[in-house]
Protein backbone atom coordinates (compact mmCIF):
# COMPACT_ATOMS: atom_id res chain seq x y z
CA UNK A 1 0.00 0.00 0.00
CA UNK A 2 3.17 2.70 0.15
CA UNK A 3 3.04 2.65 -3.46
CA UNK A 4 -0.63 3.51 -4.06
CA UNK A 5 -0.83 6.02 -0.86
CA UNK A 6 3.19 7.65 -2.61
CA UNK A 7 1.12 8.42 -5.52
CA UNK A 8 -1.36 10.46 -3.32
CA UNK A 9 1.97 11.95 -1.76
CA UNK A 10 2.83 13.35 -4.87
CA UNK A 11 0.11 14.60 -6.34
CA UNK A 12 -0.74 16.57 -3.17
CA UNK A 13 2.04 17.90 -3.00
CA UNK A 14 1.64 19.51 -6.94
CA UNK A 15 5.03 16.82 -7.71
CA UNK A 16 3.41 15.20 -10.77
CA UNK A 17 0.02 15.40 -12.76
CA UNK A 18 -2.44 12.77 -13.22
CA UNK A 19 -1.56 12.06 -16.40
CA UNK A 20 2.51 11.52 -15.34
CA UNK A 21 0.91 9.42 -12.89
CA UNK A 22 -0.98 7.15 -15.20
CA UNK A 23 1.68 6.99 -17.43
CA UNK A 24 4.14 5.80 -14.39
CA UNK A 25 1.71 3.56 -13.01
CA UNK A 26 0.76 1.69 -16.42
CA UNK A 27 4.52 1.31 -16.71
CA UNK A 28 5.43 -0.15 -13.39
CA UNK A 29 2.74 -2.00 -13.80
CA UNK A 30 4.65 -4.09 -16.17
CA UNK A 31 7.57 -4.30 -14.81
CA UNK A 32 5.94 -6.02 -11.63
CA UNK A 33 5.44 -9.84 -11.19
CA UNK A 34 3.30 -11.26 -8.85
CA UNK A 35 4.70 -13.78 -6.30
CA UNK A 36 2.84 -16.77 -7.91
CA UNK A 37 4.48 -16.20 -10.86
CA UNK A 38 7.81 -16.14 -9.54
CA UNK A 39 7.02 -19.54 -7.41
CA UNK A 40 6.52 -20.78 -11.06
CA UNK A 41 9.45 -19.39 -12.49
CA UNK A 42 10.99 -21.12 -9.12
CA UNK A 43 9.54 -24.33 -9.51
CA UNK A 44 8.15 -24.24 -6.17
CA UNK A 45 4.14 -24.58 -6.78
CA UNK A 46 2.68 -25.47 -10.41
CA UNK A 47 0.24 -23.16 -12.07
CA UNK A 48 -2.76 -24.96 -10.92
CA UNK A 49 -1.59 -24.36 -7.28
CA UNK A 50 -1.76 -20.80 -7.91
CA UNK A 51 -4.68 -20.64 -8.90
CA UNK A 52 -5.82 -22.83 -6.06
CA UNK A 53 -4.55 -20.20 -3.78
CA UNK A 54 -6.00 -17.24 -5.96
CA UNK A 55 -9.18 -18.67 -5.87
CA UNK A 56 -8.42 -19.26 -1.88
CA UNK A 57 -8.20 -15.72 -1.36
CA UNK A 58 -11.94 -15.00 -2.79
CA UNK A 59 -13.18 -16.75 0.90
CA UNK A 60 -9.98 -15.32 3.01
CA UNK A 61 -8.97 -12.09 3.62
CA UNK A 62 -5.03 -13.30 3.37
CA UNK A 63 -2.06 -12.40 0.96
CA UNK A 64 -0.83 -14.81 -1.20
CA UNK A 65 2.13 -16.02 0.41
CA UNK A 66 0.32 -16.29 3.62
CA UNK A 67 -2.60 -18.56 2.00
CA UNK A 68 0.56 -20.90 0.01
CA UNK A 69 1.87 -21.44 3.33
CA UNK A 70 -1.29 -22.63 4.96
CA UNK A 71 -2.18 -24.80 2.15
CA UNK A 72 1.15 -26.46 2.18
CA UNK A 73 2.42 -25.28 -1.24
CA UNK A 74 5.20 -22.92 0.22
CA UNK A 75 7.10 -22.93 3.06
CA UNK A 76 7.63 -19.31 4.91
CA UNK A 77 11.76 -19.84 3.85
CA UNK A 78 10.23 -19.75 0.27
CA UNK A 79 7.76 -16.94 0.67
CA UNK A 80 10.68 -14.72 2.28
CA UNK A 81 13.20 -15.62 -0.34
CA UNK A 82 10.25 -14.49 -3.76
CA UNK A 83 9.21 -11.55 -1.47
CA UNK A 84 13.21 -10.34 -1.48
CA UNK A 85 12.88 -11.03 -5.11
CA UNK A 86 10.17 -8.67 -5.85
CA UNK A 87 11.30 -5.20 -6.31
CA UNK A 88 9.32 -3.66 -4.06
CA UNK A 89 6.23 -1.18 -5.17
CA UNK A 90 6.80 1.90 -3.74
CA UNK A 91 10.85 1.91 -4.65
CA UNK A 92 9.19 0.65 -8.47
CA UNK A 93 7.09 3.59 -8.91
CA UNK A 94 10.19 6.27 -7.78
CA UNK A 95 12.27 4.93 -9.95
CA UNK A 96 9.53 4.88 -12.90
CA UNK A 97 9.15 8.48 -12.31
CA UNK A 98 12.76 9.08 -12.39
CA UNK A 99 13.33 7.22 -15.65
CA UNK A 100 10.38 9.08 -17.12
CA UNK A 101 11.89 12.14 -16.51
CA UNK A 102 9.09 13.59 -14.09
CA UNK A 103 11.47 13.83 -11.59
CA UNK A 104 15.19 13.13 -10.76
CA UNK A 105 17.14 10.73 -8.15
CA UNK A 106 17.61 13.96 -5.64
CA UNK A 107 14.31 15.17 -5.92
CA UNK A 108 13.12 11.16 -5.36
CA UNK A 109 15.27 11.03 -2.10
CA UNK A 110 13.83 14.02 -0.72
CA UNK A 111 10.10 12.76 -1.63
CA UNK A 112 10.81 9.17 0.22
CA UNK A 113 12.06 11.42 3.51
CA UNK A 114 9.38 13.85 3.17
CA UNK A 115 6.99 10.74 3.14
CA UNK A 116 7.74 8.89 5.34
CA UNK A 117 7.89 11.85 8.12
CA UNK A 118 4.42 13.16 7.22
CA UNK A 119 2.92 9.25 7.54
CA UNK A 120 5.74 8.49 10.75
CA UNK A 121 6.59 5.09 8.17
CA UNK A 122 8.75 2.95 10.78
CA UNK A 123 9.53 0.27 8.98
CA UNK A 124 12.52 0.99 5.87
CA UNK A 125 11.90 -2.91 4.32
CA UNK A 126 9.35 -1.94 1.80
CA UNK A 127 8.80 -5.63 0.93
CA UNK A 128 7.40 -5.84 4.41
CA UNK A 129 4.63 -3.44 4.78
CA UNK A 130 3.89 -3.07 8.89
CA UNK A 131 -0.08 -2.59 9.88
CA UNK A 132 0.78 0.19 12.18
CA UNK A 133 2.53 2.36 9.43
CA UNK A 134 -0.74 1.56 7.04
CA UNK A 135 -3.07 2.33 9.69
CA UNK A 136 -1.42 5.42 9.99
CA UNK A 137 -1.28 6.08 5.95
CA UNK A 138 -4.77 5.57 5.73
CA UNK A 139 -5.94 7.68 9.14
CA UNK A 140 -4.23 10.59 7.39
CA UNK A 141 -5.67 10.23 4.18
CA UNK A 142 -9.33 10.32 6.22
CA UNK A 143 -8.10 12.90 8.44
CA UNK A 144 -10.84 15.10 8.20
CA UNK A 145 -13.43 12.77 8.96
CA UNK A 146 -13.97 9.99 11.91
CA UNK A 147 -13.83 7.17 8.91
CA UNK A 148 -10.54 5.89 10.46
CA UNK A 149 -12.05 5.78 14.33
CA UNK A 150 -14.43 3.68 13.74
CA UNK A 151 -13.31 0.23 13.68
CA UNK A 152 -16.55 -0.63 11.34
CA UNK A 153 -15.32 2.06 8.67
CA UNK A 154 -11.60 1.39 9.03
CA UNK A 155 -12.28 -2.35 8.29
CA UNK A 156 -13.95 -1.94 5.52
CA UNK A 157 -11.40 0.45 4.16
CA UNK A 158 -8.15 -1.63 4.80
CA UNK A 159 -10.20 -4.58 3.00
CA UNK A 160 -11.37 -2.58 0.17
CA UNK A 161 -7.63 -1.30 -0.63
CA UNK A 162 -6.29 -5.23 -0.36
CA UNK A 163 -9.11 -6.55 -2.45
CA UNK A 164 -9.11 -3.80 -5.90
CA UNK A 165 -4.85 -4.77 -5.45
CA UNK A 166 -5.81 -8.58 -5.11
CA UNK A 167 -8.38 -8.77 -7.44
CA UNK A 168 -8.40 -5.32 -10.09
CA UNK A 169 -4.37 -4.49 -9.93
CA UNK A 170 -2.33 -2.36 -7.72
CA UNK A 171 -1.90 0.71 -10.34
CA UNK A 172 -4.22 2.38 -8.94
CA UNK A 173 -3.57 5.97 -6.57
CA UNK A 174 -6.01 6.92 -3.93
CA UNK A 175 -6.94 10.47 -4.92
CA UNK A 176 -9.72 12.62 -2.62
CA UNK A 177 -12.37 12.01 0.41
CA UNK A 178 -14.88 14.74 -0.19
CA UNK A 179 -18.45 15.60 1.26
CA UNK A 180 -20.85 15.05 -1.37
CA UNK A 181 -24.92 14.85 -1.32
CA UNK A 182 -26.02 13.44 -4.39
CA UNK A 183 -24.66 11.25 -6.95
CA UNK A 184 -25.63 11.09 -11.13
CA UNK A 185 -25.47 7.40 -11.79
CA UNK A 186 -23.37 5.68 -14.48
CA UNK A 187 -24.07 1.70 -14.76
CA UNK A 188 -25.18 1.01 -11.13
CA UNK A 189 -25.26 -2.04 -8.78
CA UNK A 190 -25.84 -1.98 -5.29
CA UNK A 191 -25.92 -3.92 -1.62
CA UNK A 192 -27.76 -3.69 1.45
CA UNK A 193 -25.82 -5.12 4.41
CA UNK A 194 -28.09 -5.69 7.82
CA UNK A 195 -27.45 -6.74 11.11
CA UNK A 196 -25.30 -5.10 13.87
CA UNK A 197 -24.12 -2.92 11.41
CA UNK A 198 -26.78 -1.57 8.66
CA UNK A 199 -25.05 -0.38 5.16
CA UNK A 200 -26.00 -0.26 1.78
CA UNK A 201 -23.24 -0.23 -1.16
CA UNK A 202 -23.38 0.92 -4.63
CA UNK A 203 -20.55 -0.01 -7.29
CA UNK A 204 -21.14 2.45 -10.51
CA UNK A 205 -18.92 2.82 -13.50
CA UNK A 206 -19.93 4.25 -16.92
CA UNK A 207 -19.65 1.16 -19.66
CA UNK A 208 -16.03 1.71 -20.97
CA UNK A 209 -14.68 1.52 -17.71
CA UNK A 210 -17.25 -1.54 -16.59
CA UNK A 211 -15.44 -3.32 -19.42
CA UNK A 212 -12.30 -2.67 -18.44
CA UNK A 213 -12.66 -3.41 -14.98
CA UNK A 214 -14.53 -6.50 -15.84
CA UNK A 215 -11.54 -7.68 -17.60
CA UNK A 216 -9.40 -7.70 -14.92
CA UNK A 217 -11.30 -9.30 -12.31
CA UNK A 218 -12.27 -12.26 -14.48
CA UNK A 219 -8.79 -12.53 -15.98
CA UNK A 220 -10.74 -12.44 -19.66
CA UNK A 221 -10.92 -9.52 -22.09
CA UNK A 222 -13.98 -8.27 -22.78
CA UNK A 223 -15.09 -6.20 -26.00
CA UNK A 224 -18.26 -4.91 -25.08
CA UNK A 225 -20.85 -3.87 -22.19
CA UNK A 226 -23.34 -7.26 -22.05
CA UNK A 227 -24.43 -9.50 -19.29
CA UNK A 228 -21.23 -11.05 -18.44
CA UNK A 229 -19.54 -7.56 -17.54
CA UNK A 230 -22.45 -6.96 -15.56
CA UNK A 231 -22.27 -10.28 -13.69
CA UNK A 232 -18.72 -9.34 -12.80
CA UNK A 233 -19.63 -6.36 -10.89
CA UNK A 234 -22.14 -7.91 -9.21
CA UNK A 235 -19.99 -10.49 -7.85
CA UNK A 236 -16.76 -8.56 -7.10
CA UNK A 237 -19.41 -6.53 -5.48
CA UNK A 238 -20.55 -9.27 -3.16
CA UNK A 239 -17.13 -11.12 -3.13
CA UNK A 240 -15.77 -7.78 -1.34
CA UNK A 241 -18.81 -7.67 1.16
CA UNK A 242 -19.20 -11.25 2.02
CA UNK A 243 -14.93 -10.87 2.85
CA UNK A 244 -15.80 -7.48 5.00
CA UNK A 245 -18.97 -10.07 6.75
CA UNK A 246 -16.09 -12.54 7.86
CA UNK A 247 -13.63 -10.39 8.77
CA UNK A 248 -16.64 -8.54 11.11
CA UNK A 249 -17.56 -11.50 12.75
CA UNK A 250 -14.30 -12.47 13.31
CA UNK A 251 -12.72 -9.27 14.46
CA UNK A 252 -15.36 -8.11 16.37
CA UNK A 253 -17.61 -10.87 16.78
CA UNK A 254 -20.60 -9.19 15.46
CA UNK A 255 -23.24 -10.87 12.87
CA UNK A 256 -23.62 -9.66 9.16
CA UNK A 257 -26.01 -10.53 6.24
CA UNK A 258 -25.87 -9.52 2.48
CA UNK A 259 -29.16 -9.35 0.07
CA UNK A 260 -28.69 -10.06 -3.25
CA UNK A 261 -26.73 -7.08 -5.73
CA UNK A 262 -28.95 -5.79 -7.56
CA UNK A 263 -29.31 -2.79 -10.43
CA UNK A 264 -29.99 0.13 -9.61
CA UNK A 265 -32.23 1.78 -11.81
CA UNK A 266 -32.56 5.66 -10.57
CA UNK A 267 -30.35 8.44 -12.15
CA UNK A 268 -29.25 10.48 -9.03
CA UNK A 269 -28.59 9.43 -6.25
CA UNK A 270 -29.89 11.53 -3.02
CA UNK A 271 -27.25 11.15 0.33
CA UNK A 272 -27.05 12.41 3.49
CA UNK A 273 -25.24 14.96 5.25
CA UNK A 274 -22.50 12.85 6.15
CA UNK A 275 -21.79 10.96 2.72
CA UNK A 276 -18.60 11.62 1.56
CA UNK A 277 -16.78 10.66 -2.24
CA UNK A 278 -13.43 8.74 -2.24
CA UNK A 279 -11.86 9.14 -5.56
CA UNK A 280 -9.76 6.17 -6.66
CA UNK A 281 -7.47 6.79 -10.08
CA UNK A 282 -6.78 3.62 -12.46
CA UNK A 283 -5.26 3.84 -15.31
CA UNK A 284 -8.38 2.06 -17.36
CA UNK A 285 -7.54 3.99 -20.58
CA UNK A 286 -7.11 7.15 -18.45
CA UNK A 287 -10.36 6.79 -16.01
CA UNK A 288 -11.18 7.59 -12.59
CA UNK A 289 -12.50 5.32 -10.32
CA UNK A 290 -14.60 6.94 -7.19
CA UNK A 291 -15.94 5.58 -4.23
CA UNK A 292 -18.66 7.39 -2.37
CA UNK A 293 -18.30 6.45 1.26
CA UNK A 294 -21.84 7.20 3.39
CA UNK A 295 -21.24 7.14 7.21
CA UNK A 296 -22.23 3.39 6.88
CA UNK A 297 -23.08 3.37 3.86
CA UNK A 298 -20.77 2.93 0.79
CA UNK A 299 -21.11 4.03 -3.14
CA UNK A 300 -18.08 2.68 -5.59
CA UNK A 301 -18.05 4.34 -8.73
CA UNK A 302 -15.62 5.01 -11.85
CA UNK A 303 -15.97 7.71 -14.56
CA UNK A 304 -13.88 9.51 -17.21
Amino acid sequence: MYAQFFGTFLLSHNVVTKDQLLNALSKKSSQHMKLGTLAIMKGYMTASEVDNVIISQTHNDCRFGDLAVREGYLTQEQVDELVKTQYPDFLLLGQTLVEEGYINNAQLETLITDYESENEITDLDYCNEKQDDLDRILANFFHTTDVAADEYNASYMRLLFNDLTRFIGDDFTPLCFNPCKEYPVNYCVSQTIHGDLSAKVYLDMPETTCISFASRYVNEEFTEFDEYVQASLEDFLNLHNGLYNVNISNTLGKELTLEAPEVVSDELIDLSDSSYLLQIMYPFGIKEMIMIFINRKLIFESQK
